[in-house]
């Protein structure tokens, strides 16, 4: 199979590049700096792309079979004015020129699985939501929402449409995991803000597993949540990060601190979460390789 993939040098992308090439498949990637992502990963073909200025160059969905759509600014950093401009126009601009793009081709691709986010559900507390659950209020609601949007235009090109919706990806080399390790290792590891908010977290193997499993079955379409089985507290996940590194894992993180890092709005989405069921996936007959997070953190670390 031949799969064009959108942010393919982020840690995600980067981890199903080389998913999608030790079974065989040829990788085409998406990149602003094409000669850098070569060096990197030269057995995937890379083109040029800038997301929210342009539509990706015909040339790079020749024979292509599958799309997977994970292209957007990352999320963790200070909410300016600015950086929430790029945030959103990364996500919405960046698929509707994608699918634009597609929409144009003579032979289109058969599927398209674009990524979204939980921060879909905004703030729930303690209560369980699966998909069927409304958007909630947010900035993070709100990009999740548009982000959705642009991605359903492919419907209206014909295109068989999966929209994962993914939580906290667990892989030492990026996201959460990745910036929590260096403060636990030290033995400055805790809960953040209290810990008693819910986190669905999903090992980088089974988000990797989600988007292949989504790319090859055509019974799966519509949203997908890319969570385990078992969302934990903050404070559950804490304490079994210190249990994987064999460090204590009690220094409290108070919530001022996320405001001085991250900035008063995204610290408030910090402070909050969700519990996140990933009931298509299951009904759907997915397996998760890691369901509880001990053997999750136990295999990454």
């Amino acid at each position: 199979m031949r799969v064009l993939v959108t942010g393919a040098s982020g840690f995600i992308g980067s981890a199903l590049c080389d998913a999608l090439l030790a079974r065989g498949d040829t990788v085409v990637g998406l990149s602003r700096d094409p000669q850098r992502a070569r060096s990197t990963n030269p057995s995937v073909i890379w083109h040029a792309w800038e997301p929210t200025l342009e539509r990706p160059p015909a040339a790079a969905f020749e024979n292509v079979h599958g799309v997977v759509n994970l292209e957007g600014e990352k999320i963790n950093q200070r909410w300016s004015d600015d950086a929430k401009r790029r945030i959103m126009e990364s996500r919405r601009k960046g698929t509707h020129n994608l699918i634009a793009a597609i929409a144009g081709l003579e032979r289109k691709p058969a599927v398209l699985v674009s990524q979204s986010a939980i921060g879909f559900y905004g703030d729930r507390g303690e209560a369980m939501v699966d998909e069927s659950a409304e958007s909630g209020e947010g900035y993070d609601a709100e990009v999740a929402r548009e982000w959705e949007a642009a991605a359903r235009e492919a419907e209206g090109a014909g295109v068989r449409l999966v929209i994962v919706r993914t939580g906290h990806v667990l892989d030492p080399s990026g996201g959460l995991l990745g910036e929590l390790l260096t403060p636990f290792k030290l033995g400055l590891g805790g809960p953040i803000a209290g810990g008693r908010q819910y986190m669905s977290w999903v090992h980088i193997d089974d988000e990797i597993g989600i988007l292949l499993w989504a790319l090859d079955n055509e019974k799966v379409s519509g949203t997908v949540n890319s969570t385990a089985p078992n969302p934990v507290t903050n404070r559950e996940f804490s304490q079994a990060i210190g249990l994987a590194l064999n460090r204590p894992a009690s220094m409290p993180v108070p919530g001022f601190a996320l405001d001085l890092k991250f900035g008063r709005e995204f610290g408030q989405v910090l402070r909050g979460g969700q519990r996140v069921l990933p009931r298509r996936a299951l009904d759907l007959g997915y397996e998760f390789r890691y369901s509880d997070i001990d053997s999750a953190l136990k295999s990454l670390l």
